[in-house]
């Protein structure tokens, strides 16, 4: 046995025995929130995935229990089956894969549609880690196939130990476009029509390549003629037979293969205990680029060296937030949201190259996508100025390519925008991100393209509705921009969720002014600061809520269900607190503090907020603002504790890319940020006895300490608080005193401290 081979399984040992001090990357649980089941009747799991690969992953790679869409992940953890060992870009549930393939090992007769090749498997021999993925797989003969995966950014390593079989095969599927799923999420009549998937066997190479041209989203987004998911895929045993397949029909020693459900397949005798190594590499340019991404990623690597690297990159990624005094399920759960912050955005760069799907080109450069910006820009994008700063600069430069290559910043692209949500919030996170030091993009280009996101409707503004999802006509930004800055809102006889709309443009309206101002361009700043107050156009004061106005200046009148049009994905309570950029302005609005805290205390106490989904996700801090910040620290404990656990069903509503995630982490740490581009956090309680976070800003090594002194179950509540040992007499924190502090303390206590405020 080889000496690193002898070490690894030694590290297994350790780990799981533990019989050594844990790492942070060992409490991470990617299982977490992969359920499909919510937390109640009806409401959705955590659309997660146990994807295995390095922080920000192009190509995630994950064992496929089911056929996913939009609306269904790859894997679900109810699910008994595993039908193939996917290379995915599926970045959650309601969005879509795109450029995948799978590899499925099999012994007996060939079976090659999922349903078909289908294996069983069980959870107790299961075991998934950010770097590793095992599974013991039921054969039709009581025997079983081990498979595993290890993986860098691009391409991966599996290896599947086969038992003694005549008959052993690998399943490899290029594209699969399945009639059967078509629902009203998901439309395959045209890619069925347009689309062909390659396939390429090889036998003097023991290797396969193709492409995969598939979107799922591509129904919601523009034409790609040469988008395509290329991939290379390589054996280390020689394969006796081989064949392609398309849909039922087996084509044996076929060597090439196009069609919309195909693949192809190669089989081998094997004996007991057989190792076998497949290593895929993916691309977005070119197969030969996919070559290239192997030799740059797994040259001189082998199974257990991949686990490795990618273990340790995990390790120094999660270890600049160290945890103590925490539980050990606290410590997963904790490590386990840091995990889901880290996955996305994407990358979407190859090595000083990338594939736009703005343009349809390749560029020079590097690049980043599936941006879930209407979830992101509140929690995520905050959180990665402390996690990975480094990458910050790189993450706005490819909003700014995709503004330069389509003509519009991105809203949600998969991989090409879709118009999915509403608001232009790369507009807040360009800002928020200039506000607090960042200067490594074109600041110049960036204004240029907020300004036009907040002040140049779409082409067909006042002629389209803008319904979620609707077909694509073109860049949507902020639909009904016409009617927000003419008659002061998007009425709801024009535009869709208009309510929401109006609400969430002001807040892009802010951050853009303080972009502008930043800037020294203060007639804008002026401007747009005006722009920014336009919610109040909406607010009804008999009844107490933003509702939906017609284009002649009527409120209008509920719905036959009994409510109002014009939200996203909420009512009138959703967006009641929506303005997060004013509070001051919200609470004057509705009559000062004591009648804003009155209408939050409603809010809470009718089950009006929702914490499994993001408009809502700063409304617990805003008793800092009304002066009962004590009513914030309760809030903080009781939704941090009640929203995430250590299972399968462990995230209160779909992750979003990571920002159900970042809530948690703020929501721990004590601070969060309410407003973006404010530069100021609010102060919420911390959970945990102290939290060290080491980050980089302005060019140094930054060491910020958290320290909740007393804290305990009973003791919730902040007594005083101090940064570097001066008194913090306010409920807010801004970013300057973070990154030039040292260490900030809380003393907790079991009753609220009624003049700390």
């Amino acid at each position: 046995m080889k000496k690193n081979s002898i070490l690894f399984c030694l590290l297994l040992f350790i780990v799981s025995n533990g019989f050594s001090q844990k790492q942070e990357v060992d409490y991470v649980n990617p299982l977490i929130g992969t359920a499909a089941t919510g937390f109640a009747k009806g409401l959705d799991g955590g659309g997660t995935m146990p994807s295995v690969g390095p922080p920000f992953a192009m190509t995630n790679f994950v064992a496929q229990t089911g056929e996913s869409k939009m609306s269904r992940m790859n894997y679900y953890y109810e699910d008994d089956h595993i039908i193939g060992f996917l290379a995915s870009h599926q970045p959650t549930v309601w969005m879509g894969d795109y450029g995948y393939v799978s590899v499925m090992p099999q012994t007996g007769k060939l079976r090659v549609l999922p349903k078909e090749r289908a294996l069983t498997f069980s959870h107790e021999n299961e075991k998934s880690t950010p770097y590793y993925y095992s599974v013991l797989l039921n054969t039709n003969h009581n025997q079983h196939i081990k498979s595993e995966i290890a993986a860098s950014s691009r391409c991966a390593i599996l290896q599947f130990t086969f038992p003694a079989s005549q008959d052993a095969h690998i399943i490899i599927q290029g594209i699969d476009l399945n009639p059967e799923l078509k629902d009203w999420a998901n439309d395959y009549d045209q890619r069925i029509k347009t689309l062909r998937g390659y396939v390429k066997v090889n036998k003097a190479k023991n290797e396969i390549t193709g492409y995969n041209p598939d979107r799922m989203s591509a129904q919601i987004g523009p034409a790609l003629p040469n988008f395509k998911g290329y991939f290379v895929i390589q054996f280390d045993k020689p394969f006796q037979s081989f064949g392609t397949w398309d849909g039922d029909t087996i084509n044996p020693s076929s060597l090439e293969q196009y069609g919309t459900r195909m693949g192809a397949y190669i089989g081998f005798e094997t004996k007991e205990g057989e190792k076998i190594h497949v290593r895929i590499a993916t691309s977005f340019i070119s197969i030969d680029q996919a070559r290239k991404n192997l030799a740059m990623e797994l040259n001189g690597k082998n199974f257990n060296a991949l686990v490795q690297s990618t273990r340790n990159v995990w390790q120094k990624s999660l270890e600049r937030f160290k945890v103590k005094g925490v539980t050990e399920d606290q410590k997963t759960i904790f490590y386990t949201a840091l995990f889901h912050t880290m996955q996305f955005p994407r990358e979407m760069s190859e090595y000083g190259k990338y594939y736009s799907a703005f343009d349809d080109k390749v560029h020079s450069g590097n690049s980043y996508t599936d941006f879930s910006l209407w979830d992101t820009y509140r929690a995520l994008h905050p959180l990665l100025i402390f996690t990975h700063p480094e990458r910050v600069n790189s993450i706005i430069t490819a909003m700014l390519q995709m503004y330069k290559e389509g003509g519009r910043l991105p809203m949600w692209p998969n991989p090409a925008e879709t118009n999915i949500m509403i608001g232009t919030h790369a507009d807040d996170v360009i800002a928020d991100a200039y506000i607090k030091g960042f200067r490594g993009f074109d600041a110049g280009l960036a204004y240029k393209a907020v300004w036009k996101d907040v002040m140049v409707p779409p082409v067909d503004d006042t002629l389209l509705k803008y319904g979620d999802r609707d077909l694509w006509t073109g860049y949507e930004a902020q639909a009904g921009l016409t009617y927000f800055k003419r008659i002061g809102y998007v009425p709801v006889d024009k535009t869709a969720e208009s309510v929401s709309r109006t609400i969430e443009y002001c807040v892009d309206d802010y951050a853009a002014a303080q972009l502008a101002k930043a800037l020294g361009k203060t007639n804008d700043y002026k401007q747009l600061l005006r722009l920014s107050k336009n919610y109040k156009n909406l607010y009804n004061p008999s009844l107490g809520f933003m509702l939906p106005r017609k284009s002649d200046g009527a409120f209008d009148s509920k719905n036959e269900k009994g409510g109002w049009d014009g939200f996203t994905e909420g009512d009138q309570w959703t967006y009641a607190f929506g303005a997060m950029h004013d509070v001051p302005g919200m609470i004057a609005m509705m009559g000062g503090k004591e009648k804003f805290a009155a209408k939050l205390d409603e809010n809470f106490s009718g089950h009006h907020y929702r914490h499994d989904n993001e408009p809502g996700h700063h409304y617990i801090y805003l008793y800092d603002y009304c002066g009962e910040p004590w009513k914030t620290q309760e809030l903080v404990r009781k939704h941090t504790t009640e929203n995430y656990r250590n299972q399968p069903i462990g995230i209160n509503g779909n992750e979003d890319c990571g920002q159900m995630a970042a809530w948690y982490i703020f929501g721990v740490m004590g601070f969060y940020p309410v407003a973006p581009a404010s530069g100021v956090y609010a102060i919420g309680a911390p959970q945990f006895p102290e939290i060290t976070m080491h980050f980089m800003a302005g060019g140094k090594e930054r060491v910020f300490d958290i320290v909740a002194k007393n804290l305990s179950e009973q003791n919730k509540y902040i007594q005083k608080v101090s940064l570097d040992g001066k008194p913090l007499n306010t409920a807010f924190i801004s970013h300057q005193q973070i990154i030039n502090g040292h260490q900030l303390v809380f003393e907790m206590g079991p009753d609220p401290n009624y003049n700390w405020k």
